[in-house]
């Protein structure tokens, strides 16, 4: 029996939310049917920022921002399947993400807000969410979860390949032939760059990175950077804006004996994430033949020239040669998590979260 689940998902990048219809046949294998997204307002975004850190009344406003993302994310169903030309009776569920505010699985929790019951009631849909905490129950960093889709979905017999997804944060799975997958989160990917694309040009990201292509990497900045001691750390580790945010930046340029130019220090910024990027594939990758980017920084086509020329040798390409969007692969992956889910089948990779053994991920609102 073909299956259809709603997948969405709203990454640490703030762009909004992506939806995407899928059909799983028996063997759990997806068909993309539709895919709509839904930006999120500038009050969405600086609402979600404004809980990064702890602060004053932050469990009301937190409440309050929950129910906010219902309300998004049932209007990106809404569509979605008015796009699709599907009712809401036709969806056996819609597996959500939430928004992550905190990362603390070295405490025991990680949170991905977004009122479930509240979607449950205002889609007439099962909702299925809070994907991540059993993981991290389990003794897991709950991420990345992404990884046991792109094995199951994306693994060769015969090539030795990553799949690198750039979004706020890059992170990659490992899916060599004959070895355990592993995966992990390499660094920043678009998030640093695009808060300063935005402070200093008023745009939200560098279009195909052509403003950092027009400036110099700093050496000192970036070798500064590339201490941080996130980075020397094994897998399986995980990462987010609770590190590599705004003050992080600004600690590492209070430390220069002069200050670069805006511009400059994009391309420090461009160049650092390509470094977090090649340094983690040619240290737990070795003999890697391709790497298949998705995610938003699969369009930066100055960040993929400079991994090019630091993974020389490798092929890099676009996962789209996979058959799947680059854009909507943890949309995707989020359904077939939903699709676990209802099946009781495991949805972690312990090799890759470090969790104790296999868990069944998600918690069930009925609508």
């Amino acid at each position: 029996m073909n299956e259809l689940y709603i997948g969405m998902m709203s990454g640490t990048s703030l762009d909004g939310v992506d939806a995407v219809l899928v059909r799983f046949d028996p063997a759990g294998q997806p068909a993309l049917l539709a895919d709509h997204a839904v930006p999120y307002p500038d009050a969405i975004k600086q609402a979600v920022l404004a809980l990064q850190p702890r602060g004053h009344d932050e469990l009301h406003r937190s409440e309050m921002l929950a129910n906010e993302l219902a309300g998004i994310y049932a209007q990106a169903a809404r569509e979605l399947l008015e796009k699709s030309g599907r009712a809401p009776a036709d969806i056996r569920a819609i597996a959500c993400h939430g928004q992550t505010i905190r990362h603390a699985p070295h405490e025991g929790y990680t949170i991905q807000l977004g009122n479930m019951s509240r979607l449950a009631e205002l889609a007439g849909i099962d909702v299925i969410a809070d994907f991540r905490s059993r993981d991290v129950a389990a003794g897991g960093h709950g991420a990345p979860l992404v990884p046991a889709f792109q094995q199951d979905v994306f693994a060769s017999p015969d090539e030795k390949r990553v799949i690198l997804n750039i979004g706020g944060i890059s992170n990659l799975a490992r899916l060599h032939p004959g070895a355990t997958a592993i995966g992990f989160d390499c660094g920043p990917g678009n998030m640093l760059m695009d808060a300063w694309c935005l402070r200093h040009t008023g745009q939200a990201y560098d279009d195909d990175g052509r403003w950092a292509a027009g400036g110099q990497a700093e050496l000192g900045l970036l070798a500064a950077m590339l201490a941080e001691p996130y980075l020397q750390q094994p897998p399986p580790k995980s990462t987010g804006r609770d590190l590599f945010d705004d003050g992080w930046l600004q600690t590492h340029l209070r430390s220069l004996p002069a200050q670069p130019s805006p511009q400059n220090v994009q391309a420090t910024l461009l160049a650092f994430s390509a470094r977090c990027i090649a340094d983690s594939i040619l240290q737990h990758c070795p003999g890697n033949q391709a790497v298949y980017v998705c995610g938003g920084g699969a369009r930066n086509g100055a960040l993929l020239a400079e991994l090019s020329r630091l993974l020389a040798g490798q092929r890099i390409a676009s996962i789209e040669t996979l058959g799947l969007p680059a854009q909507l692969i943890e949309a995707i992956a989020f359904a077939w998590l939903g699709w676990r889910f209802s099946q009781r089948l495991s949805g972690n990779l312990p090799a890759v979260t470090g969790a104790q053994g296999l868990r069944i991920l998600g918690v069930l609102h009925p609508r």
